[in-house]
């Protein structure tokens, strides 16, 4: 298992040539990096105008590791090679850095980088790569590991320590500044011009090696984390580690390689669609911050989240009156860490009656719609305190609470809120504060702590009686200035008093569920099942030529081949795939197939768009222009591995992919319009993966920013301007997917 490292931005608010000089001085040993014990120069170069030098240095290190160990290894030290390269002209430093010790069993790799800040060039930026993989070790793969991760990220903790340590010591010397590097011509040596021009290019080099070092080699010696892959920092697209401080909170540089590269995945796949980061930290929290787990359950959210246009939840929908009446909770300022306090008096909640009066879907959206304005808070807050506060507290009373609220129906509805929060809302809830329980609360209780995660089961606080007056209770929470007055506090409480539902809002079962599957149904996407064999399949048929057929689509699950065929004659009446072994009941399991087994291609109906393979978590939208009236069939296949041929092995990562597939089948979720051309004026490639983020305009989607195109794909079927119409928005008039600069960025 490789494991790898990526570091946020790291901003030093000095010049680079300053920042240079402080390397200097970290070499040849470094007292505040003990395990560096010095280092031999094996190649060096530079350039004739000083502008460029390049120095390869052979680095001994002493590691902390068990004496023990380091018998059976049968060495004291470890060896690196690191190579840095210095480009006063460019003003950039780049050192990579590999092991030589036991190069055969462990292979560790470094990449460091020293940037100009793209938007200061008084400042300089920073950011490191590393990756180790063990082989083998003797039977001790798991503690070199464990060793490698520790010092590894110990050295990268002291890493800007060091800089700044020097800094200062330039300081304190009167060292403040440090000439640019100017070309010879520019800067003429007058007396000795020979031996000072050499001084100040040789004063330079050597600058940055040390530097490089310290910073790349040290790190490096028992490096964990880094794949070598150049880093420049780029503040539109990477973390920088001041910004995750202020307002992700502080974290290991471990958390930060996770948060990094579960963010750049998410931007690799979900163009325009990711959450925000605050909001992946919460997934990664939630799994302990393992990346794969993680990435799981946020493709799962942010599905579920667009196919029931959740984002938009609290501007399209205006809850019914007989919630804003009835149900007894609601946002209550502050408690004292900062966090939102939300105040739920479920005891005086009539929860039989506004399930009689709602139904379940209605109630759900209802508490989507709390989660949705707590994530709002919390970004205010944040904002308020100058500290990160990424969940609230939840005050929950229970005076009044008797057996009515334990009515199935209610406890059903209850159980099945819990399990969309805990899946979709992980790591919100900061605190519950259970006041005054009453008997009948443990068999409340028993019913609904199975379906709570235990992480979030640790954060309830339960108080009987009066108890939460008592020393630890409320007071320990909550401001005294805004206790509720319910509570006996001094603060009035806007929070409805619930109370019972009048019987005459009371609603049928078929009125109820003809409701709920009208709230459950509300979205314009569609879900569907694809299986090895069994593609799923949409007809459209198309009456004007140069019609536009334009897709959106998200493979939730395994890896899908998108096809788009021609018939002139319209397939036999769709039929569901029916097959037991399928198990296709629910609308969610959705499969149909129109293309007839006898139909042979290039006969009954022919390819106009070539195939496009789509990866699990990929988000894909696109457009064809129809050249033909006719019937035009959306294909979604199953993507089966290339058989291995005899001069092409299959890829390592495709291979590991293959096993990892539970069963041959896939889901995507998709919706499809046909818009006449004359309102399509969007001139991009057709299959395009849209970074915009979707809005709602007059109830449908409209697309806001720029599209990344997937070069390689190829167009059939039109020409002229028609060629490389892409999918914009879905809404009558189309707005062009442009980028901030006014164009469409291709994506290699």
């Amino acid at each position: 298992m490789v494991q790898k490292y990526q570091s946020p931005v790291r901003v030093y608010k000095y010049p680079f040539e300053l920042i240079m000089a402080a390397y200097e001085r970290r070499f040849p040993t470094c007292p505040l990096i003990p395990m560096f014990v010095g280092s031999d120069t094996v190649n060096e170069f530079k350039s004739e105008d000083g502008a460029i030098h390049v120095i390869e240095r052979r680095c001994k290190l002493d590691v902390d590791a068990p004496r023990l160990l380091k018998k059976i290894a049968g060495v004291d030290y470890v060896y690196f090679v690191q190579k840095n390269s210095l480009n006063s002209r460019e003003r950039t430093l780049h050192i990579e850095a590999h092991n030589e010790t036991f190069s055969n069993r462990v292979i560790i790799n470094e990449h460091c980088c020293y940037t100009v800040h793209p938007e200061n060039e008084d400042w300089t930026c920073f950011e490191q790569s590393a990756s180790l993989d063990i082989k083998s070790f003797f039977g001790f793969e798991s503690t070199v590991e464990k060793i490698a991760m520790k010092q590894y990220t110990s050295n990268i903790k002291k890493g800007k320590e060091i800089i700044e340590y020097y800094l200062r010591q330039l300081e304190e010397e009167g060292i403040t500044f440090v000439p640019r590097w100017t070309p010879p011509s520019i800067t003429p040596c007058s007396e000795t011009p020979l031996s000072s021009c050499k001084k100040q290019a040789a004063s330079m080099a050597v600058v940055i090696p040390d530097a490089a070092l310290k910073e790349g080699l040290s790190g490096d010696a028992l490096s964990s984390p880094s794949a070598p892959e150049p880093v420049v920092g780029t503040p539109d697209d990477k973390l920088d580690a001041d910004y995750i401080k202020r307002y992700l909170g502080d974290l290991t540089p471990l958390q930060e390689s996770c948060l990094i590269r579960l963010r750049q995945w998410l931007q690799e796949t979900h163009k325009g669609k990711i959450p925000k980061d605050e909001h992946i930290l919460r997934f990664l929290r939630a799994r302990d911050f393992n990346i794969d787990k993680a990435r799981e359950i946020m493709c799962q959210s942010l599905t579920w989240r667009k196919q029931h246009q959740v984002d938009y939840i609290l501007e399209t929908w205006t809850p019914p009156q007989v919630l804003q009446d009835y149900y007894a909770g609601g946002w209550h300022h502050h408690d004292k860490d900062g966090r939102p306090l939300y105040v739920l008096r479920l005891g005086q909640m009539d929860t039989k009656g506004l399930v009689r009066a709602l139904g379940e879907e209605a109630l759900l959206r209802y508490v989507l719609s709390i989660n949705e304005e707590g994530l709002r808070r919390c970004e205010e807050n944040t904002k308020v305190f100058g500290r990160p506060i990424s969940s609230w507290t939840c005050l929950v009373d229970l005076e009044g609470l008797n057996m009515r609220h334990l009515w199935r129906p209610g406890v059903k509805a209850l159980l099945r809120i819990i399990e969309v929060v805990e899946a979709n809302y992980p790591e919100t809830l900061g605190r519950l504060l259970i006041l005054r329980a009453p008997r009948v609360f443990p068999v409340l209780w028993t019913l609904v702590s199975p379906f709570i995660d235990d992480n979030t089961r640790r954060k309830f606080l339960i108080y009987a009686g009066n108890d939460y007056q008592g020393p630890g209770g409320l007071l320990d929470y909550i401001d005294k200035e805004i206790i509720p007055d319910f509570l006996s506090g001094e603060c009035m409480c806007e929070v409805p008093e619930g109370g019972l539902v009048p019987k005459s809002l009371y609603r049928t079962a078929e009125e109820l569920e003809n409701e709920d599957l009208k709230l459950w149904t509300e979205t314009i996407y569609q879900s569907a099942s694809v299986f090895k064999g069994a593609p799923h399949e949409i007809l459209i048929q198309i009456v004007d030529a140069s019609s536009v057929i334009t897709w959106d689509f998200d493979v939730c699950k395994g890896d899908i081949v998108f096809n788009i065929y021609h018939s002139k004659r319209s397939p036999q009446p769709a039929k569901k795939d029916s097959l037991g072994a399928h198990s296709i009941t629910s609308p969610g399991g959705n499969n149909v197939q129109l293309i007839d087994k006898v139909w042979q291609l290039g006969r009954d109906y022919s390819m106009v768009e070539s195939p496009l393979i789509c990866k699990e978590g990929e988000s894909v939208q696109g457009s064809h222009v129809t050249r033909w009236p006719g019937f035009y069939i959306l294909q979604w296949k199953f993507h089966s591995m290339p058989a291995c041929a005899a001069s092409s092995l299959p890829r390592v990562d495709d291979v590991l992919a293959s096993l990892q597939v539970s069963s041959h089948k896939c889901k995507v979720m998709y919706y499809t319009e046909v818009i006449g051309s004359e309102d399509f004026r969007c001139g991009r490639s057709p299959h395009s993966r849209c970074c915009g983020r979707l809005g709602v305009v007059g109830g449908r989607l409209q697309s806001h920013a720029m599209c990344r195109i997937s070069s390689g794909v190829g167009f059939q079927g039109c020409s002229g301007d028609q060629e490389g119409v892409a999918w914009g928005s879905f809404v009558g008039t189309v707005t062009p997917c442009m980028s901030a600069e006014g164009e469409c960025q291709r994506q290699s």
